[in-house]
């Protein structure tokens, strides 16, 4: 899946990034989502699976996006 497939609901204007180099959230088609993080090693996750760390700030952002 390109990133160009996804809906970008953080990090669209508040300035303290670059474009593509911060923690954000996408939403797929399907309705899933799609974390972009620092790489946590906070446990081993399942094979197949990897763990991302986010601000707080990051995931509120998301939820006000989608009016939740």
């Amino acid at each position: 899946m390109a990133r160009e497939e996804l809906t970008r609901l953080t990090g669209t204007g508040n300035g303290e990034c670059n474009q593509n180099d911060c923690p954000n959230v996408y939403r797929t088609s399907s309705g899933s989502f799609v974390i972009q993080g620092d790489v946590s090693n906070a446990f081993t996750p399942p094979s197949g699976e990897g763990l991302v760390e986010i601000p707080e700030v990051v995931l509120r952002e998301a939820i006000r996006a989608l009016g939740w």
